[in-house]
């Protein structure tokens, strides 16, 4: 693993030229308990992949239910993997066991993209995020928060929470072009995340709960990375099962990120 993240990272020194990306979408689905909605959106992902070069990652993270069986029945052409935990190890784990898998895998002119496996996310998207990271774009967020993004099919606390989030982060964080740090539907170039997992390791997400997504842009903001959104119309109307979120822990969660980051020393060396 090392070995890969190393010779990734060689080819996209941070004061070289951004290469143009013309290679496949790594696409990872962190999945605790999705059986009645992973099929409808792997589905989904098999008619973009009728014009994207796709491999999708379901991490089925301990679920109770058929999850993992139903990734592994096969919808069309699509390529699907499935990387299993035992036991649930929150949503920061799961996300940390795809992006390593798929930089097992993924070659220096490729994405990876990280979804929610709730069928809430548009898989229409992942082309458009491609030509972000085409034009410059190092991330590529899919933003309920900019002109022409949408939120409003979701609970009102959780739209409360998510833009109280946003606000705060804003105010405190110095990370340029965000203005949507809760999203879970975003595009990384694989070189970047090479050169980030290099650094950290098994410490790039530490984070448990959804404030892991938040964390990974804090440390990815140490390679200075080049930030585009999109706009997002989240479609919760499509969710089957119930929320994973907890208000209270997640505001929690946040608040503690906070602090950390604020103790936590830059990187001793350039990333």
């Amino acid at each position: 693993m090392a070995a890969i993240e190393t010779a990734l990272a060689t080819r996209a020194e941070p004061d070289r030229e951004r290469p143009q990306v013309g290679g496949r979408a790594h696409v990872v689905l962190p999945a605790f308990n999705e059986e009645t909605s992973l099929p409808s959106l792997l589905e989904r992902l098999s008619k973009t992949a009728l014009t994207e070069a796709l491999t999708v990652w379901v991490v089925d993270d301990g679920s109770s239910d058929r999850s993992a069986a139903l990734a592994e029945s096969g919808f069309g052409n699509l390529e699907v993997r499935v990387v299993r935990h035992a036991v649930n190890l929150g949503l920061g784990r799961a996300v940390q066991s795809g992006l390593r898998a798929a930089l097992e895998e993924a070659g220096a002119d490729d994405i990876i993209v990280v979804m929610d496996a709730d069928d809430t996310h548009d898989p229409g998207l992942i082309r458009l995020l491609r030509e972000e990271i085409t034009a410059g774009a190092d991330v590529a967020i899919c933003s309920r928060f900019v002109p022409g993004g949408d939120d409003r099919t979701a609970p009102p606390m959780r739209r409360l929470l998510s833009r109280g989030a946003a606000q705060l982060f804003r105010r405190a964080l110095d990370v340029d072009g965000v203005h949507d740090f809760t999203s879970g539907y975003r595009a990384y170039r694989a070189t970047l995340l090479a050169r980030a997992s290099a650094h950290w390791g098994d410490r790039l997400i530490e984070e448990q709960g959804f404030a892991c997504m938040v964390e990974l842009l804090l440390k990815l903001r140490h390679c200075r990375p080049v930030i585009r959104e999109i706009p997002l119309t989240l479609r919760y109307d499509r969710k089957q099962g119930p929320s994973k979120l907890k208000l209270r822990r997640t505001l929690a969660q946040y608040l503690k990120l906070l602090v950390r980051d604020r103790l936590s020393p830059a990187p001793y060396r350039k990333l």
